[in-house]
């Protein structure tokens, strides 16, 4: 029940925000060209309460999933005598207020996105992880394909990676298909295929590999050899023994089998490199040393603006690669589209970690929502910024029957994608077993 709770919350203050700077946008632009705006409402349907100041009307409505303006004259046909109506507006000043709401929506994923670097962000999330392998699980579909620790990957299906994310996405998009990869090892270069399990439940791909990724040490336990030997939070651990390692379950790995050796940990502490003794003391038969690991890094603003510029327009990229996957019926458009339960759950999720986490969730969600309004999709505001277009164009506007139909189709297309996106969304988040009896 408390999930329940903390998922609604945090899904209604997520969801509020983006929509309310995405309407925002809109509103503010009309405001601008000085256009009558009648409503601005957070939520559709009943009013639950707001408030009148020039003109519009300030309102919180009763289904918290979206929000509107609503400006005077907007309809087509509608007649208007008012010059500050929107239909007697000119159109380049119309089509700046339908770009308005996702180039707000732009903007507070950048934000936020360059907030959580500033703050700190595992490094894994980043755009600039190296394509090389550092962990190949056992049994895994990379293992069995050949994959190995220190492998740099080259191409994936015949094109070149820039890192680490290009690897995860191809892998992650192509469940059961084989995917081409040309690695080099040492000083040969060779040719593999990974064959990425389905996973069921989201229908997406795991070869079970992880990039090579330096862990950062995140905490030192009270009263540990650890602790003993001077590690500090903060400490990039770089190689044990005069070995390199590949990622924290590697370091793990070689502490575990080592209890009562003093091991050579070598870490690097700001622009210092720092050689620690320790010796791993035996909790339950394997090796300890007390610190926790994480792969954390911390930018400072100007970096995290750029880092986070990268990282959204990497994400654009990457949502247009799904939807083409999706329409040539590479990929199984239910391990795509998140509807309000899997967004609420992931709110709640994101929101037990920290709030930084939710923070980074919502930039997500927020460059998403931008990317699926500037569609040509009528009813959305990409659709309306083509028929504006079109009318330029023309130097007239389109028939009101032409403009019925073309609304008729957005409203069409829209209530089928809401359909799906619901319908995937009951499939994923309910038990299976709910409704035959079982």
């Amino acid at each position: 029940m408390t999930d329940i709770v903390t998922n609604t919350a945090a899904f209604i203050f997520a969801l509020g925000v983006i929509i309310f700077v995405h309407e925002g946008g809109h509103l503010l632009m009309g405001k601008a060209f000085d256009m009558r705006v009648l409503a601005f409402s957070l939520g559709f349907g009943k009013r639950l309460f707001g408030f009148r100041h020039g003109g519009t009307d300030y309102r919180v409505s009763l289904v918290p999933l979206g929000g509107y303006v609503s400006f005077g004259g907007e309809q087509p046909g509608e007649k208007s005598t008012d010059s500050r109506d929107f239909q007697n507006k000119p159109r380049w000043q119309r089509i700046l207020v339908f770009l308005a709401g996702p180039a707000m929506n732009i903007l507070l994923a950048i934000v936020l996105i360059a907030f959580v670097f500033m703050v700190g962000v595992q490094v894994s999330a980043l755009p600039d992880v190296p394509a090389v392998v550092g962990t190949v699980f056992p049994d895994s579909a990379a293992a069995q394909a050949g994959l190995a620790v220190g492998d740099e990957i080259l191409t994936v299906d015949g094109e070149p990676v820039d890192n680490w994310d290009d690897v995860q996405f191809a892998l992650v998009t192509s469940p059961d298909r084989d995917v081409p990869l040309s690695i080099r090892r040492g000083e040969r270069e060779m040719d593999l295929a990974v064959r990425p399990r389905l996973v069921p439940r989201y229908e997406f791909g795991d070869a079970g590999v992880l990039p090579k990724m330096l862990p950062t040490i995140s905490n030192v336990v009270d009263g540990s050899p650890a602790e003993a030997a001077g590690f500090m939070p903060g400490d990039e651990v770089r190689g044990v023994d005069g070995r390199g390692i590949g990622s924290g379950n590697d370091l793990v790995a070689y502490i575990e089998q080592r209890i009562g050796e003093t091991l050579a940990v070598e870490v690097r502490r700001g622009e210092e490199l720092v050689t620690l003794e320790v010796v791993p003391r035996d909790e339950g038969g394997k090796g300890r040393i007390g610190v926790g690991l994480s792969y954390f890094q911390r930018f400072p603003p100007g970096e995290a603006l750029h880092q986070s510029l990268k990282f959204n327009w990497q994400i654009t990229q990457q949502t247009f690669r799904v939807l083409g996957k999706i329409l040539t019926g590479q990929l199984a458009a239910k391990s795509a589209l998140s509807g309000p339960l899997e967004i609420a759950a992931m709110s709640g999720a994101a929101v037990r970690t920290s709030f930084v986490t939710l923070l980074q969730l919502m930039g997500l969600i927020s460059i998403s929502i931008a990317i699926l309004n500037l569609l040509p999709i009528p009813v959305l505001d990409g659709g309306q910024i083509v028929i504006l277009l079109v009318e330029s164009l023309r130097r007239r506007d389109l028939s009101l029957t032409v403009k019925d139909r073309i609304q008729q189709v957005g409203f069409v297309l829209i209530l089928t994608l809401m359909g799906l996106v619901l319908y995937f969304d009951v499939v994923k988040n309910i038990p299976s077993g709910l409704f035959s009896g079982s």
